[in-house]
């Protein structure tokens, strides 16, 4: 199967929705100001935290990674495109590529969950109950988002096979592709996203592989996983193979239980 031998995905560093959301549910909505309000989420820029978090993922990548891709996508938002300037790769040419968008949340993007229940109780209750199909207000579900993946993933298999890409793009579109790559189901999925030790974290990074880590051999498929927060102190660089999962009929039976 045409596909990269290395898929790299950076989340974007620490930004101003970031830290308007961590205040909020710290219970201070004053970052909600009329200003970020009426300010579009793809100008929202990094903070400085966000920048040293760039700057030092940027580093980890060349000292661990490599200091040369073959391809360089990056989603046009500024927080993202912030983001893979300040990774410093040496000579890069970056692809602008508007499917790597951030998830579209619509009209709750920039309101404080406090008032997202008052305005929206039912589709917050839907929320709640379930988050896989859950839609904001004119916005997109991550089932929604997933599809925007099998698109870039057509291009990767056209265009890519055999390269090293990097990817520079959000929390939500990296958790779609983990997804779809690794043939996560919807209840496997609720549950990884509830786990506190799979948060994708500003500036995290997955990395998929062909190649054996052991064998130094090179699969048809992206079978190697290792994820990484360079500026965290718990990093976990250990490569695991990806268990993807087939079901028998009593096995899609359990499921719908």
């Amino acid at each position: 199967m045409a596909m990269p031998n290395e898929l790299v995905l950076v989340r974007h560093g620490h930004s101003e929705g970031n830290l308007a959301v961590e205040k909020s549910r710290e219970g201070n909505d004053g970052l909600y100001t009329s200003e970020f309000r009426e300010k579009p989420a793809h100008r929202w820029k990094l903070t400085e935290e966000g920048q040293k978090q760039s700057k030092i993922t940027g580093k980890w990548i060349l000292k661990n990674i490599s200091n040369k891709f073959d391809r360089y996508y990056v989603s046009p938002f500024s927080r993202t495109c912030e983001t893979a300037g300040l990774l410093g790769l040496p000579n890069a040419e970056w692809r602008i590529d508007q499917r790597l968008r951030e998830r579209d949340w619509g009209d709750i993007g920039t309101l404080p969950h406090s008032e997202f229940r008052d305005i929206y109780p039912q589709n917050a209750i839907i929320k709640r109950v379930d988050r896989l199909y859950w839609r904001p207000p004119g916005g997109e579900s991550i089932a929604d988002v997933r599809q925007r993946v099998r698109d870039f993933f057509d291009t990767l298999h056209r265009e890519c096979d055999g390269m090293r890409v990097i990817v520079v793009t959000h929390g939500e579109f990296m958790w779609a592709i983990r997804a779809e790559l690794e043939y996560i189901n919807d209840k496997d999925f609720i549950i990884a996203d509830e786990n506190p030790s799979l948060k994708i974290y500003n500036t995290h990074i997955l990395q998929y592989s062909r190649k054996d880590p052991i064998s130094g051999m090179y699969g048809d498929y992206l079978d190697w996983t290792r994820n990484i927060c360079p500026w965290m102190n718990n990093n976990e660089i250990s490569w695991t193979k990806i268990k993807r999962k087939k079901y028998s009929n009593k096995d899609l039976i359990n499921l719908s239980i």
